[in-house]
């Protein structure tokens, strides 16, 4: 386990990536893509999306630091980010037994993905090294991307997205 987290890095460094994928761009439509959260429940995304703006964002794994400083920056802006009315999928290669230890350790108030199969993350068009999701976010409204993330951040992740939410809406 050591020696895949330590090629990840690696290959996260020098920007290597196994298997081609077509990053999402703004203006595509969001997948509609159905997935297990943290607690093995079946999440729709289309009717996530239905209810307001959506922050997906995809992670590593859980609990390890670039993680968890990202996914604490969301869990200390959420009280700004539902004022906006932003709802938030994390979304990881983690099982759901996994994703629900972060969650409870970190008291995560957001629905995290469990995408062992990474069929979230390819319909999203987020590479991966060594079978890991790349950190990459997608805001999504009205069904469509609006804004990206290639290179998401992790302790200021959640200002980062109320910025570019901000930006969006005062257009």
């Amino acid at each position: 386990m050591k020696l895949k987290t330590t090629l990840t890095a690696l290959f996260s460094l020098v920007g290597i990536t196994f298997g081609a994928h077509a990053e999402l761009e703004v203006g595509k439509p969001a997948p509609e893509i159905t997935a297990i959260d943290q607690d093995g429940k079946s999440v729709d995304f289309k009717d996530v999306y239905a209810k307001g703006p959506t922050l997906v964002y995809f992670f590593p794994k859980a609990d390890t630091p670039g993680c968890t400083k990202q996914a604490c920056s969301i869990r200390d802006d959420w009280s700004a980010l539902k004022a906006k009315g932003i709802q938030v999928l994390g979304v990881s290669g983690d099982k759901a037994e996994g994703q629900k230890k972060f969650q409870e350790k970190y008291t995560l108030p957001f629905t995290l993905i469990a995408d062992s199969d990474s069929k979230v993350a390819d319909a999203f068009g987020v590479g991966h090294v060594l079978g890991i999701d790349k950190r990459q976010s997608f805001l999504i409204q009205n069904g469509k991307i609006v804004w990206t993330m290639p290179k998401a951040t992790t302790s200021t992740h959640a200002k980062d997205v109320l910025e570019a939410y901000e930006k969006l809406t005062a257009k």
